[in-house]
């Protein structure tokens, strides 16, 4: 891509924040717009460790996809992936398994642009635009059907995802129906928001996100279980992030709650 963070390609709206690109931000990437630098900040001035608490998220990231690649699962399909900055899937996946392949897919059209511009001339790669809800988009576009094969295991990622999606939207329904057509032994990779561990700060928060054009709602860990229904937890089940198998020799986090978000990751039998 060759337009300048400042500048948005076509007659996309570079004056409204897009979660990707505040995430991006959050990161440390290059690939956003003033107007979400702007956002970013004033969410920093609210709720100053949420760098660390993106961070976090992107090394359970890294740490679930080093557990699937563990248990034989060599194709990957990460809904929501945003923009793929450093310590992306396709980077872990294939330095662990140069012959894995990833789809990635997200509905903010400067992250698909950004993503073809990163991934061009890695065959084992696709970017799709969707959205997450259509899930026969997702699953019958050709550049899936080129890389995965569902009727073999699959990991389905959907990382600082579903809480985009409003209750209204029954995001258990749409989870259930890609899980319907996904192979035994698939699993399901899942980091959430939550209001749990620090309530005071999740108002402010999401009601900032409401200038976006994806609105957050936090859930409870009984709620963000319920996203697993027909997948078997595995230990530990939904915890905090960084409390989610750490790296061996890190010592714990001793207040794991502030970094809000649960994660987890489920097998179907």
């Amino acid at each position: 891509m060759t337009e300048s963070a400042d500048r948005a390609p076509g007659d996309l709206d570079a004056e409204r924040p897009s979660a990707a690109r505040v995430y991006d931000f959050y990161l440390g990437g290059s690939h956003n717009f003033q107007a979400d630098r702007e956002m970013a900040k004033r969410a920093i001035e609210m709720w100053p460790e949420l760098p660390q608490i993106m961070q976090a998220n992107r090394a359970f990231l890294r740490r679930a996809v080093t557990f699937l690649l563990d248990r034989g699962i060599r194709q990957f399909l990460d809904i929501g992936s945003g923009i793929p900055t450093v310590g992306n899937v396709h980077e872990v996946a294939q330095a662990g398994a140069p012959e894995a392949r990833v789809v990635y897919v997200d509905i903010d059209p400067v992250a698909v642009a950004h993503s073809r511009a990163i991934l061009a001339g890695n065959d084992r790669t696709e970017v799709i635009q969707a959205d997450l809800r259509d899930v026969d988009a997702v699953l019958g576009d050709p550049r899936t059907a080129r890389l995965l094969d569902l009727s073999e295991p699959v990991g389905l990622l959907m990382v600082a995802l579903l809480h985009f999606v409003p209750r209204e939207a029954e995001p258990e329904a749409i989870v259930r129906r890609y899980r319907d057509r996904l192979a035994p032994g698939s699993h399901l990779v899942v980091s959430h928001a939550t209001h749990e561990g620090q309530p005071d700060q999740a108002g402010p928060h999401t009601a900032l996100y409401q200038r976006t054009g994806t609105p957050m709602t936090m859930r409870s860990r009984t709620e963000v279980a319920a996203l697993f229904a027909g997948f078997e937890l595995v230990d530990p089940g939904v915890v905090f992030l960084p409390q989610w198998r750490p790296d061996p020799g890190t010592d714990p986090d001793d207040r794991p709650e502030r970094f809000t978000g649960f994660a987890a990751v489920g097998r179907r039998e």
